[in-house]
Protein backbone atom coordinates (compact mmCIF):
# COMPACT_ATOMS: atom_id res chain seq x y z
CA UNK A 1 0.00 0.00 0.00
CA UNK A 2 2.44 2.49 0.97
CA UNK A 3 5.10 1.41 -2.09
CA UNK A 4 2.50 2.13 -4.66
CA UNK A 5 1.59 5.70 -2.93
CA UNK A 6 5.18 6.16 -3.22
CA UNK A 7 5.08 5.20 -6.82
CA UNK A 8 2.59 7.04 -7.76
CA UNK A 9 3.43 10.46 -5.57
CA UNK A 10 7.40 10.36 -5.99
CA UNK A 11 8.20 13.33 -8.38
CA UNK A 12 11.63 14.87 -7.00
CA UNK A 13 9.35 17.15 -4.79
CA UNK A 14 7.47 15.12 -3.27
CA UNK A 15 9.67 11.77 -2.39
CA UNK A 16 11.27 13.99 0.62
CA UNK A 17 7.98 14.92 1.81
CA UNK A 18 6.13 11.55 1.90
CA UNK A 19 9.51 10.31 3.04
CA UNK A 20 8.87 12.56 6.00
CA UNK A 21 5.25 11.35 6.14
CA UNK A 22 5.95 8.36 6.60
CA UNK A 23 8.89 8.55 9.52
CA UNK A 24 6.40 10.52 11.43
CA UNK A 25 3.37 8.19 11.44
CA UNK A 26 6.34 5.34 12.28
CA UNK A 27 7.25 7.49 14.46
CA UNK A 28 3.79 7.77 16.36
CA UNK A 29 3.15 4.24 16.26
CA UNK A 30 5.44 3.36 18.05
CA UNK A 31 4.75 5.82 21.08
CA UNK A 32 3.71 3.72 24.29
CA UNK A 33 -0.37 3.65 24.87
CA UNK A 34 0.23 5.10 28.27
CA UNK A 35 1.43 8.06 26.99
CA UNK A 36 -1.56 8.57 24.79
CA UNK A 37 -4.09 7.76 27.78
CA UNK A 38 -3.63 11.54 29.12
CA UNK A 39 -4.15 10.63 32.58
CA UNK A 40 -2.24 12.54 34.63
CA UNK A 41 0.53 10.45 36.99
CA UNK A 42 0.70 10.60 40.41
CA UNK A 43 4.71 9.89 40.41
CA UNK A 44 5.57 12.89 38.01
CA UNK A 45 4.19 15.39 40.65
CA UNK A 46 4.97 16.27 44.13
CA UNK A 47 3.16 15.79 46.68
CA UNK A 48 1.41 19.01 46.87
CA UNK A 49 0.91 19.17 43.28
CA UNK A 50 -1.19 15.51 43.38
CA UNK A 51 -3.62 17.35 46.61
CA UNK A 52 -3.83 20.47 44.65
CA UNK A 53 -5.02 18.75 41.61
CA UNK A 54 -7.59 16.42 43.43
CA UNK A 55 -8.92 19.49 45.64
CA UNK A 56 -9.06 22.11 42.23
CA UNK A 57 -11.29 19.38 40.50
CA UNK A 58 -13.21 17.09 42.77
CA UNK A 59 -12.23 13.81 42.18
CA UNK A 60 -9.59 12.69 39.50
CA UNK A 61 -8.48 9.47 38.27
CA UNK A 62 -4.37 9.41 38.62
CA UNK A 63 -2.07 6.78 37.58
CA UNK A 64 -0.24 5.36 40.55
CA UNK A 65 1.91 2.56 38.51
CA UNK A 66 2.61 1.63 35.16
CA UNK A 67 -0.86 -0.40 34.57
CA UNK A 68 -2.63 1.17 38.20
CA UNK A 69 -4.76 3.67 38.53
CA UNK A 70 -7.89 5.10 41.05
CA UNK A 71 -10.59 7.72 41.41
CA UNK A 72 -9.40 10.48 43.94
CA UNK A 73 -11.85 12.84 45.53
CA UNK A 74 -11.68 16.02 47.66
CA UNK A 75 -14.44 14.96 50.14
CA UNK A 76 -17.74 12.34 50.10
CA UNK A 77 -19.47 14.36 47.90
CA UNK A 78 -17.89 12.96 44.97
CA UNK A 79 -19.18 9.70 46.01
CA UNK A 80 -21.55 7.48 44.64
CA UNK A 81 -24.53 7.57 46.44
CA UNK A 82 -23.48 4.91 49.74
CA UNK A 83 -20.28 5.19 49.06
CA UNK A 84 -17.96 7.27 51.70
CA UNK A 85 -14.36 8.34 51.50
CA UNK A 86 -11.79 6.60 52.71
CA UNK A 87 -8.00 7.73 53.80
CA UNK A 88 -5.49 6.56 51.22
CA UNK A 89 -1.69 7.31 50.13
CA UNK A 90 -0.45 7.31 46.15
CA UNK A 91 3.33 7.65 45.33
CA UNK A 92 4.38 10.83 44.73
CA UNK A 93 7.63 12.55 43.40
CA UNK A 94 8.36 13.45 46.43
CA UNK A 95 6.95 10.94 48.67
CA UNK A 96 6.34 7.36 49.00
CA UNK A 97 3.26 7.96 50.63
CA UNK A 98 0.76 10.89 50.03
CA UNK A 99 -2.25 11.80 51.36
CA UNK A 100 -5.48 11.55 49.42
CA UNK A 101 -9.49 9.73 49.64
CA UNK A 102 -11.02 7.61 47.84
CA UNK A 103 -14.82 6.61 47.43
CA UNK A 104 -15.31 3.11 48.61
CA UNK A 105 -18.62 0.52 49.15
CA UNK A 106 -19.02 0.78 53.29
CA UNK A 107 -19.69 -2.90 53.07
CA UNK A 108 -16.25 -3.69 51.64
CA UNK A 109 -15.03 -2.29 54.87
CA UNK A 110 -16.31 -4.69 57.53
CA UNK A 111 -14.63 -7.75 58.59
CA UNK A 112 -16.73 -11.11 59.19
CA UNK A 113 -15.17 -13.36 61.41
Amino acid sequence: MIKSFVSKHASAGNLLSVTLAAAGFMFLAAQPADAQSGRPDSRAMSCAQVQSMVNQRGAVVLSTGRNTFDRYVANRSYCQHGEVARNDYVPSKDSRRCFVRRCVDPQSLLFFD
